[in-house]
């Protein structure tokens, strides 16, 4: 094949490592394989351009790879400055031809350059990890609105902003939520996120989890999951909520509940977890323990206020890849980690394969849906349509070889019938 003619990546010559990296992901997403393969000649996606402001991890190549041979013209752009996998990059502009506009560590300013080349390429379909795709559109690329036939978000904090848009009219296309599919967020949420997590933290401390006092700040699906398996390393797990219907789901859970103030004073770690802006902030950082570790598990680097972090400091140095240790005028330490990016991706690799399996199977069928619509949706957030979500889980069923029972004729007629009851 020769390569991509428009990209931005960090180093061709990375590509053979990023193609074995890429073939052995694709050996834990068998949902995504039986979709390329009935795909490949039914071309659903044949001439449809599709803009991806995604993390370039093995992963999302796995899914990129699967709407090209859909028939759909791809292009690709870093959703996090610090998630891009460079080899990964390099195979898909190389090997695959998908032209590629990430570099890890790139900054700001170039990260918004890279949106703006992939929306250059004209799309009729974004998908995007956070809106910021959507979000661009709608402030700077008017132009592409009318042509669109949509857009899906693949994150809590970009259905947030979404939906805030569209409460306001402010959403000119509709966008599909595949965050809230049954088969992303009770799976990618809790158990990706989960493993994710922990691993990226390890990886980054070799810090040992038995015994320490381990603070989930946000109880939904991906809090459940960290705290899940934080507690499976024998971690003393404390969570603290907002909502208090979570806050009693995490109490009958086992947990520690209580306000972040209070949690912050006993905590060797905090892990965020919540999508929103500053809940890791000044008053928190006032009194922590010395050596606390700081993490987010949420989306933008925001979940944890870093200027008033540097504010406090008189001191800063790096003793690990990706950890930053503060030192304050009192002595303590804060360590945060990843810059307080997103720490399963930026210190370690993302999600496991095989959850990512089904969201980026959900990814695949609404582009089909979307393309295949004949009338446009409103220019709302959409929720997955039911029979996608089910075929997932039936596909995903099938590659485990997990069979499952099925209702009688009676049994259905029962279940749609008011006429029968107690005899």
């Amino acid at each position: 094949m020769t390569a991509a003619s428009n990209f931005d990546i960090k180093d061709a010559s990375l590509a053979d490592a990023g193609l074995a990296r890429i073939d052995w992901a694709y050996q834990e997403m068998p949902v995504l394989r039986e979709l390329a393969e009935r795909f490949s000649e039914q071309r659903p996606l044949q001439g449809i351009r599709i803009s991806g402001c995604l993390h370039i991890t093995t992963e999302t190549a796995n899914l990129a790879r699967t709407l090209k041979t859909a028939g759909a013209d791809v292009v690709l752009c870093a959703s996090n400055p610090l998630s891009t996998q460079d080899d990964v990059a390099a195979a898909l502009v190389k090997i695959f031809e998908i032209p590629v506009f990430a570099i890890r560590g790139e900054t700001t300013e170039l990260y918004y350059r890279h949106i703006n080349a992939a929306l250059d390429h004209a799309p009729v379909i974004t998908m995007d990890d956070g809106a910021d795709l959507v979000s661009e559109i709608h402030k700077s690329r008017h132009e592409l609105i009318d042509n669109m036939l949509g857009g899906t978000e693949e994150t809590t904090t970009g259905v947030i902003r979404l939906r805030a848009m569209a409460d306001e009219g402010a959403l000119k296309f509709p966008v599909i939520a595949v965050n809230d599919a049954m088969t992303k967020h009770l799976f990618d949420n809790r158990y990706g996120t989960g493993q994710s997590t922990l691993d990226g933290i390890i990886r980054a401390t070799n810090i040992l989890l038995a015994g320490k006092n381990f603070t989930v700040v946000g109880y939904g699906w991906c809090g459940r999951g960290i705290a899940m398996r934080a507690k499976g390393h024998g971690a003393k797990v404390i969570v603290t909520e907002v909502d208090p219907l979570r806050s009693l789901e995490a109490a009958m859970d086992g947990y520690r509940v209580m306000p972040l103030l209070e949690a912050a004073r006993h905590s060797d770690f905090i892990v965020s977890a919540t999508g929103d802006k500053h809940v890791i902030d000044r008053a928190h950082m006032e009194v922590m323990k010395d050596g606390c570790v700081l993490a987010n598990s949420g989306h933008f680097n925001v979940e944890v206020n870093i200027p008033a972090l540097e504010a406090m400091a008189v001191s800063k140095q790096r003793p690990r890849v990706s950890v930053d240790e503060y030192t304050l005028a009192d002595g303590r330490h804060i360590r945060l980690l990843a810059e307080g990016r997103l720490v399963n991706l930026a210190a370690a690799e993302g999600h496991p394969s095989a959850v990512m399996d089904m969201s980026f199977a959900n990814q695949v069928l609404t582009a089909v849906y979307l393309a295949g619509n004949p009338q446009r949706l409103e220019n709302t957030v959409h929720n997955v349509p039911a029979e996608i979500d089910r075929q997932v889980a039936s596909l995903k069923l099938a590659a485990m070889n997990i069979h499952i029972d099925t209702l009688t004729d009676e049994q259905q007629r029962y279940l749609t019938s008011w006429q029968e009851g107690t005899e």
